[in-house]
């Protein structure tokens, strides 16, 4: 991976500062403008920025500094880093350590029975497995079919919470929204029930009866008071 310089206008401020460097070397080893690093001079320009010390960072050594400020044709390098950063590696079916490749098939399982939308190659990405395997497991012609028990792989190990809902997320974007049978709705269309005839029926009031109200009130009464005259007893 080819070294970057870090900050490179807050590394042009220092120099500008602190060094009789050329506009010309400066712009050249922060990849800026002349015109750029004579504003950062003139004061116009990267105001509030503090400077970065190129020497502090180890991406500049005194020396060769020395050799610009002598020589106005000689172009700063970079120094050698003190550690190197090993290269990313490619992208690739996840690791499964060996103690864990057992439980796969059973992870793979329980991804294709509560994950439906997971593509092969999502699937792969989260267990470390091949094509070849889920699809046997799909067929249910994966040699130990019978003796397969779906078990969630983030509890197994095999892949995170945060991996596993990432893959789901993506598998779900353009997916078309579930109809109404699929939801199980038992509710009529609003289509079909504005068609239907608006009705009221009003119940018939019952005709009060004053006599039989009266002769029940009078039956209460009386009860009441034979109620008291046993209370004196």
């Amino acid at each position: 991976m080819a070294q970057q310089l870090l900050m490179p206008k807050a590394t042009a401020v220092w120099l500008v500062d602190n060094t009789a460097l050329s506009f010309e070397q400066i712009a050249q080893f922060c990849k800026l403008h002349p015109l750029e690093v004579k504003a950062i001079a003139d004061g116009e320009s990267a105001q509030g920025i503090k400077g970065l010390d190129p020497i502090a960072t180890g991406q500049l050594s005194r020396d060769e500094i020395a050799r610009a400020e002598g020589n106005p044709n000689h172009k700063l390098k970079l120094s050698e880093p003190k550690v190197r950063v090993p290269d990313s590696k490619r992208k690739g079916p996840r690791y499964t350590p060996v103690s864990k490749r057992q439980d796969r098939p059973n992870a793979i399982l329980w991804l294709v029975r509560n994950h439906p939308e997971l593509k092969d190659a999502q699937i792969s990405r989260l267990v470390g497995t091949t094509k070849s395997t889920i699809e046997q497991i799909r067929e249910r012609t994966h040699w130990n079919s019978t003796n397969l028990t779906a078990m969630d792989p983030v509890t197994l190990g095999l892949c995170t919470q945060i991996d596993l809902d990432l893959e789901v997320e993506r598998a779900s974007k353009g997916r078309p929204l579930p109809t109404a049978a699929e939801l199980g709705a038992t509710l009529e269309a609003s289509k079909e029930t504005e068609k239907l005839p608006f009705s009221y029926e009003r119940e018939e009031e019952k005709e009060m009866d004053a006599d039989a109200v009266f002769a029940k009130l009078k039956s209460l009464k009386s009860d009441r008071k034979d109620e008291d005259d046993d209370d004196h007893y």
